[in-house]
């Protein structure tokens, strides 16, 4: 029962979403990345940039993990150069990716203080630190604080996401399809890519206004992925068939929301902001989108994108 009313809040609380004002920002973390499963490296940056712009997206953010530039891979500073010659924007998501409940506070400020030397005086640059994974220590609430407090003596605010579709997911049951000479039915893919993250758009937004009483600037975290650059003007135009609006991310990262990122105080600190806020206010569950579930997102692959063989 308790569910079931928590659902129809949300529906009634995004009700007048379409007269009201919905505006996103795109962001992509962990560039540069891997090759995907269908571009080289090179290929799509070079898509994603013109994804991006016919799009209508004037400034995303790249969020960017230095480590990963390593010698296997000599064009990846070029890329990170051209995102920004396009009007993008990078960031700190720490040198090599750990998670905080992995290491230490110290040696996790230390990896973060390794991205910056690389980071800080380029092009583009913006003071703003992604945790990986969106891991903020869980309940190690001791462990939070002290990065919390060694990223403000950095002045380095809270890079935070409020949707996620974990496309990261659906980007490596597809690599892995490739891989394994499966044949995969492309226009399904871009169909489900799309069809999700419009659903996590929907979903945290009606999240917020049942916590916030309102929607703000919202924050999609996405991959420096094939899926990107091939399907990005599709997303887009799903959105904005859904009322919403693109907005930068300097504006995102303005909006009255960015000072909660650094007063929520939940029990385990993992997962959109969207999301923490709602379980820090006491919203009942659900407060997490259905399709962040690796699980979730393969059987709708496996079910929907993968071609019967001889078809």
């Amino acid at each position: 029962m308790i569910r079931w009313l928590f659902a129809l809040l949300l529906v009634v609380v995004a009700a007048p979403a379409a007269a009201q004002d919905k505006r996103i920002a795109f962001t992509f973390d962990d560039a540069p990345r891997r090759a995907g499963a269908f571009l080289t490296q090179d290929e799509r940056a070079e898509r994603l940039i013109k994804a991006l712009r016919k799009a209508g997206v004037r400034q995303a953010a790249f969020f960017v993990n230095p480590g990963h530039l390593v010698p296997s891979d000599p064009g990846a500073a070029a890329r990170i150069d051209a995102y920004v010659a396009a009007g993008h924007v990078i960031a700190n998501h720490s040198f090599s990716h750990p998670s905080l409940s992995d290491v230490t506070a110290d040696a996790y400020l230390a990896d973060i203080d390794a991205a910056e030397r690389w980071l800080r005086g380029h092009p583009g640059y913006r003071a703003l630190f992604r945790y990986p994974q969106l891991n903020e220590g869980r309940a190690d609430k001791a462990k939070r604080d002290a990065v919390r407090a060694g990223l403000a003596a950095r002045g380095l605010r809270n890079g935070y996401a409020t949707v996620d579709g974990y496309d990261w997911a659906l980007e490596n049951v597809t690599v892995e399809a490739v891989k394994a000479g499966k044949a995969i039915d492309r226009k399904a893919l871009r169909d489900l890519y799309v069809e999700t993250h419009v659903g996590a758009a929907e979903y945290f937004d009606g999240l917020a206004r049942a916590t916030l009483g309102r929607s703000p600037i919202h924050v999609v975290l996405l991959h420096e992925t094939d899926l990107a650059a091939l399907y990005l003007p599709d997303l887009v135009k799903a959105l904005r068939r859904k009322g919403w609006r693109v907005a930068t991310v300097d504006e995102a990262y303005a909006d009255p929301l960015a000072a909660e990122a650094s007063r929520y105080d939940v029990r385990s600190s993992q997962g959109t902001l969207t999301e923490m806020l709602a379980w820090q206010k006491g919203l009942p569950s659900p407060r997490w989108y259905e399709r962040n579930d690796p699980d979730v997102l393969g059987k709708l692959f496996a079910a929907r994108v993968l071609k019967a063989p001889g078809k």
